[in-house]
């Protein structure tokens, strides 16, 4: 029935179709013949849009070395314009006062506006600004010396392009209005010269040791300095404690630059897999950032592409074992009362094999924040937490930001803690104290 119900509609709509199509022939056919219709006006072609102004291409590549210098973290204050100076840097001799980093954006007054270009390449290899002045080694020329010409002319190009801002930067300590002192300091501790690279060494290898050496200027916190503040060669990746930094609002305190060498306390137990995934990522299966080098990875090392993140784990990783931390024995009393403060406050994020869990938190076990030599950033995450900066990357697998213990153990319990996370799971580390906490709260 539905078949013949449908083809019979399907005749009569086709009768339909028939009968209008002939009523429409004879209704033209009786209309008056029209004039010719006049032809259409040819379209204007659509309007182009404008083209996008062509980027240098040395300009391009110099913004990639500023970031791989990682130069906006330390000539942007706080709430300032980028590259305008006025950053405030700390120094171990308190007496010292405060240095405060230049403004470099192309401001005639106040910046690098009037400079030339040789100017610019003298400060970079040899310490001395363009009025002939000696600059403090805050500004790691010692480091940027082994970078090449034409990498600090694309930097230079790049900078050259950037906003100029008038900003006057803040006077520095009373000490570092003299200059004259780094001409004696220059001749004990600096040796300029660019990069050579090691020919028993893979091209990689040496790409590797030219970025972290020079523009990456990674030496310059992970390596211990002598009275003088220059940084000791013999110990050079060794990890040391840092000058003052933020830990929370309004509170600054030293914290710790992990060993990066092949130590078992440092980056030992690291693969160049795992130091290239926390290079690009700030994340691996062993660690994930907080404090001061939440700025290095957000404003530096997230940008490093793929090829130089691999080359500079790869030199990292090749590093000689230096500076392993001590291994220290603490009574079966210390180990109860360590291990019951672990439970209460830790075993629920790292469990009870210090080995963490995914996406939750990383591992104790192993850790080179646990072993450092010097338990500032140690005590620092269990007093104020660590939590991952603004803008960093959160690859999946990310750990949890830590919430701070201050308000929930006094000194000697975060110094027992401290103590059996640095000998349990085979860890070393040297004894903390409840006045070692207590510096750092």
């Amino acid at each position: 029935m539905k078949q013949r119900i449908t083809l019979r509609n399907i005749g009569f709509g086709l009768g339909l179709m028939a009968a209008t199509a002939l009523t429409a022939v004879a209704l033209r056919a009786a209309e008056p013949e029209a004039a010719p219709a006049a032809a259409p006006a040819e379209a204007a072609p659509a309007a182009e849009a404008p083209a996008a102004p062509a980027v240098d291409p040395i300009v391009a590549r110099g913004e990639y070395l500023a970031q791989v210098g990682n130069c906006i973290s330390c000539h942007t204050r706080e709430g300032g314009e980028p590259f305008a100076g006025g950053l405030a840097f700390n120094t171990p001799y308190s007496f010292l006062g405060q240095i405060h980093s230049t403004n470099i954006t192309p401001d005639a007054e106040t910046g690098i506006g009037t400079w030339t270009e040789e100017q610019f390449i003298r400060a970079m290899h040899t310490g001395v600004a363009a009025d002939g002045s000696h600059l403090f080694p805050a500004f790691p020329y010692t480091a940027f010396t082994l970078v090449s010409d034409d990498d600090v002319k694309a930097i230079w190009a790049y900078l050259k392009t950037v906003k100029p801002v008038k900003a006057e930067r803040p006077s520095n300590g009373m000490a570092f209005a003299m200059r004259f002192p780094m001409m004696f300091w220059n001749a004990m501790f600096f040796k300029e010269g660019r990069y050579l690279a090691d020919e028993k060494q893979s091209a990689e290898w040496n790409r590797g040791a030219y970025l972290t050496e020079g523009l990456g200027h990674c030496s310059a916190c992970h390596t211990p300095r002598n009275i003088a503040l220059a940084e000791k060669q013999d110990m050079k990746y060794a990890g040391t404690v840092t000058p003052p930094d933020r830990v929370e609002e309004g509170k600054a305190r030293p914290w710790t630059a992990v060993n990066l060498t092949q130590a078992k306390s440092g980056l030992g137990p690291w693969s160049a897999d795992q130091i290239q995934r926390y290079l690009k990522s700030g994340h691996n299966n062993r660690a994930g950032i907080f404090g001061p080098m939440n700025e290095v990875i957000v404003n530096s090392l997230q940008h490093l592409t793929t090829e130089d993140a691999k080359a500079m784990a790869v030199y990292i990783k090749s590093l000689p074992a230096l500076g392993e931390s001590p291994k220290q024995t603490i009574t079966e009393a210390e180990k109860t009362a360590g291990a019951a403060l672990y439970k209460t406050h830790c075993d629920e994020c790292h469990i009870g094999s210090g080995r963490g869990a995914f996406m939750k938190a990383p591992p104790v076990a192993g850790s080179a924040i646990v072993q450092a030599e010097h338990p500032a950033s140690l005590i620092n995450v269990i007093l104020y937490g660590a939590k991952v900066g603004k803008g960093s990357p959160l690859p999946f697998g990310a750990w949890e930001d830590m919430p701070s213990f201050q308000s929930k153990m006094n000194d000697d319990e975060i110094a027992t803690l401290s103590n059996y996370l640095r000998t349990e799971w085979d860890n070393l580390g040297g004894r903390v104290t409840a006045a070692d906490v207590a510096k750092q709260r």
